[in-house]
Parts: structure tokens; C-alpha cells; sequence
């Protein structure tokens, strides 16, 4: 049976995503330091306006507020046993606002990083995430997400671990990584990396991308680099709203509402087939990312020097697979913001 992510990728050239989760979540209240998963339960009215915000500016998807939800993140709150009741609360609440839209609306079910270092590197072994993922998954999916979303991954073995969870649940996933290491994750995938690790999956992603990383340029320079791989498979691009600054004791996104315009027809013109922010996008972006959608005629693929003239430089010179990137340094997952 077609699920409704997959009917509404058969049905629309472009999908346009959601925006930020924290960003949005911080100007409701949110603390520093504080769990969002919590919000299911505590702030219920919150957690639906804001997934109605992405909804009313015109997204055709929405990522649940789940993405530190499994137990090694939500250990850090002293909830690890909510696992399950955190992620399927944070997916009803989606569905409510997704079963009353006026038009089709998709559920992904968001599940990020744990936060924890895996094995040779790290402690976290790989039957280990298998499990933590598994537990999530299996609360989205009884809260009634059409798609599981795993995103700013960074370790090709932390993503292959989600992917074999994913497969005992039922449900079909995408999943993108966070390229901000000069072209590269902080541990070390190339985008032509990232291809070749999708494409040998048991169980491989609907769609798959980029998320998060630095500005809206890199993104689209990174998704340049999945399709010169000559992969047939859906791209995601949710990038950020441009470049953080700490303006008056708070970390600002300078990315305007027409810069992220002109991103989103770009990452279309350059093969995304899902287009969505991350980090400082607002439903003010989304709204002109949607009109950019719907009125921009297709373009030719861009060149690096257009991308640039339109949306700023690149945060590096290199894009990350030549011999002059840095070496793969640890990282601890970073909320989608």
C-alpha cells in the first residue's frame, strides 16, 4: 500500500519542508537548556502552533518535535524511560494538525543524532543504536508519522545503525547529514561519500540529503556534489537561514526571508526534489520559499559563481573532497535549531 509520503512525492515536483524547531520553539518561551521533547506533554498548544505555522506558510511536510528524543539524549533531562511516550505524543499532536489541513500534509517522524560517540572511535555500539533508534521509531509510528526522518548525522556508522532500525518498524524514512566541515561532516563523509553509504543500504532512504551545516550556499554546493554522483534518488536540501550572529545576547540567523527565496528555487534548479530550512527559519521565510516555488520558472543548474552572487561565499574554499580538508574531528549531535 503507497503510504502518503510516497503519494505525495509521485504527485509534486517539489516538496517544500518545514523550518527551524528551536528557533521557533526559543521565541515561544523554550529555555536554554531545557528538553523540547518535554513540550509534547507540558506545552501541547505550543507544539501544535508550531507545526501549524510551517503548515499555514505552505509547507507540504512537517518534521515532529522529536529530534532529541531518543534515550541517550533525553537522559540528559533524566527521561530516558519516556522514550516512546515523548516521540508517539510529539507525532499525534502532528497529526492532528496534519488531518485538518485543508490539503495533503506529511508527518515525518524526527529523529537525530545521539549524541554519543560510536564504536571503534567512541562507546556507542552499534546494537546499542540499533535499539535507541528502534525505541523511537516504534513511537513515532504508533503516534501515526507517514515517514521516519533521521537528520545532522555526521558518522556513516551512526546512520547505517538507524537505517537497520528503521527496517524493523515498517515505515519508510529518508535521512540527510549536517556537511560543516569544509564540504565534509565532522567526521569526515563527503557528499560523493554520502551517495555511495545510501546507495549500498539493505534498507535505503526514499530520499536523501543535507540539513543544517553552515550557510545556504554550502548546502547548495554540497547537493551539487550528490548529483554529480549520477544518483536517480530524491534529494533533500533544509538548509540554514543564512549565517548565526550574536546580536543583543542572542544568536541570530542574517538570512532573510528573500536570500531563502532564492535558496529554495536554487537547491530546486540544483536537484532537490524536498526543499526546506533548518536552523533561523521562521514561517516568514517559508511563505516567500513557497511563492519562489510555485512562481519561479525551472532554471539551469547553477554554477559555484552563481550561487555565490546570490546567496553569499562559501564558508571554505574546499568543498570538501580534495587533499586540503581537515581531518575528521569528534563531534556530540547538535539540535536542529
Amino acid at each position: 500500500m503507497t503510504n502518503a509520503f510516497e503519494k505525495l512525492l509521485a504527485a509534486k515536483e517539489v516538496i517544500l519542508a518545514d523550518g527551524a524547531t528551536g528557533t521557533n520553539l526559543f521565541n515561544m518561551g523554550l529555555m536554554s537548556g531545557e528538553a523540547p521533547e518535554l513540550w509534547n506533554v507540558n506545552e501541547p498548544a505550543k507544539i501544535r502552533a508550531l507545526y501549524k505555522g510551517s503548515v499555514d506558510a505552505g509547507s507540504d511536510l512537517f518534521l515532529t518535535n522529536t529530534f532529541g528524543g531518543t534515550a541517550a539524549r533525553l537522559k540528559l533531562h533524566d527521561a530516558q524511560n519516556r522514550v516512546r511516550e515523548l516521540s508517539r505524543v510529539g507525532a499525534e499532536l502532528g497529526r492532528d494538525i496534519a488531518d485538518t489541513a485543508a490539503r495533503p500534509v506529511v508527518v515525518a517522524g524526527s529523529v537525530g543524532p545521539t549524541g554519543e560517540i560510536m564504536e571503534p572511535v567512541g562507546t556507542l555500539s552499534h546494537a546499542l543504536a540499533v535499539e535507541m533508534f528502534h525505541e523511537q521509531a516504534d513511537g513515532l509510528k504508533e503516534g501515526g508519522v507517514d515517514v521516519l526522518w533521521l537528520e545532522t548525522i555526521s558518522a556513516p556508522e551512526e546512520y547505517r545503525a538507524a537505517a537497520e532500525a528503521f527496517s524493523l518498524v515498517g515505515l519508510p524514512w529518508c535521512g540527510t547529514m549536517s556537511f560543516d566541515t569544509a564540504g565534509r561532516t565532522m567526521m569526515g563523509v563527503t557528499s560523493a561519500d554520502m551517495v555511495q553509504m545510501v546507495e549500498a543500504l539493505d534498507h535505503p532512504p526514499l530520499a536523501f540529503g543535507a540539513n543544517c551545516g553552515t550557510g545556504a550556499s554550502d548546502i547548495l554546493r554540497t547537493l551539487l556534489g550528490f548529483a554529480a554522483q549520477g544518483t536517480e534518488r530524491p534529494l533533500i536540501a533544509k538548509g540554514n537561514a543564512g549565517i548565526p550572529k550574536y546580536v543583543d545576547g542572542h544568536i541570530h540567523y542574517d538570512g532573510t526571508p528573500a536570500l531563502m527565496a532564492d535558496y529554495a528555487a536554487m537547491a530546486r534548479d540544483c536537484g532537490a526534489r524536498i526543499i526546506g530550512g533548518c536552523c533561523g527559519t521562521m514561517p516568514e521565510h517559508l511563505r516567500l520559499m513557497r511563492a519562489a516555488l510555485d512562481e519561479r520558472p525551472l532554471g539551469g543548474r547553477p554554477t559555484l559563481d552563481q550561487i555565490t552572487a546570490a546567496l553569499g561565499a562559501f564558508s571554505s574554499a574546499s568543498d570538501g573532497t580534495g587533499d586540503d580538508t581537515p581531518k575528521p574531528r569528534e563531534r556530540r549531535g547538535r539540535r536542529r535549531s
